[in-house]
């Protein structure tokens, strides 16, 4: 049970926005990163787990937000999508690509990178639906935490990828170019899983863990939107209003 203040002011506040799907403005209350990530369990108790996702992967994102880390966020059940998408449930939902992981087996809070590489299934290409009660995604580290680190939906490609990967994303929205990033940003795979293991006390078998992206989020409008990656792969998604 929450005893502390600013953690039950703040969990009462994204419970109500979420619950309202309403913008609120952020930077208001500040906490440190474990109370923070426990105000992201409160929220999701009761929901199954499928995995999780990453962000802040880049040392000059951490250094923006005053981390030397990055930051993860749970997946629900609920949260895995398939096309077509209606963003109507949405707040203010975003759109980037991404690459996700299958785990084939677990993966122990104590596991090297060596050990969670071997974990790994496959990988695809996903989407990450951004969403965040947050006015224009304006938070503070805490803030963006405790909104289960601006998780709104994921979807998944079907074509499974060669490890180790390399190459670019490239995002198109009806068939215009709009983003794309070099995946050697993403950094190391299999350190990312070793770190998020200890973090959260281990990952299970059949976990899907979503990686983050090499560019930056867009505003999710209604459109025919494809991911192109290495090897000719690509994963197409309708998002709906």
């Amino acid at each position: 049970m929450m005893q502390d203040h600013p953690q039950q002011t703040l969990l009462a506040l994204v419970q109500q926005a979420r619950l309202a799907r309403k913008v609120v403005p952020g930077q208001q209350i500040k906490l440190d990163l474990e109370a923070a990530y426990r105000i992201q369990a409160t929220l999701g108790e009761g929901q199954e787990l499928r995995g999780y996702k990453l962000g802040l992967l880049s040392p000059a994102k951490q250094a923006q937000m005053g981390i030397t880390t990055p930051i993860y966020g749970r997946i629900y059940a609920k949260m895995l999508l398939h096309s077509p998408v209606s963003l109507s449930q949405y707040i203010q939902p975003r759109f980037e690509p991404e690459l996700a992981v299958i785990l084939k087996q677990d993966i122990p809070p104590t596991a090297s990178p060596v050990m969670a590489l071997q974990a790994i299934e496959a990988a695809y290409l996903g989407i990450d639906l951004l969403d965040s009660i947050w006015e224009g995604y304006r938070f503070s580290i805490a803030e963006v935490v405790t909104d289960n680190a601006s998780g709104g939906g994921f979807l998944r490609g079907t074509q499974p990828l060669h490890l180790p990967i390399e190459g670019t994303l490239r995002l198109f929205v009806n068939d215009s170019p709009v983003a794309e990033g070099s995946l050697t940003a993403l950094g190391s795979i299999e350190e990312h899983l070793a770190w998020l293991a200890h973090q959260v006390n281990g990952l299970a078998a059949g976990h899907i863990i979503y990686l983050g992206s090499p560019v930056a989020a867009l505003p999710a409008i209604p459109a025919t939107v494809t991911v192109h990656g290495p090897a000719g792969t690509q994963m197409t998604v309708v998002f709906e209003q």
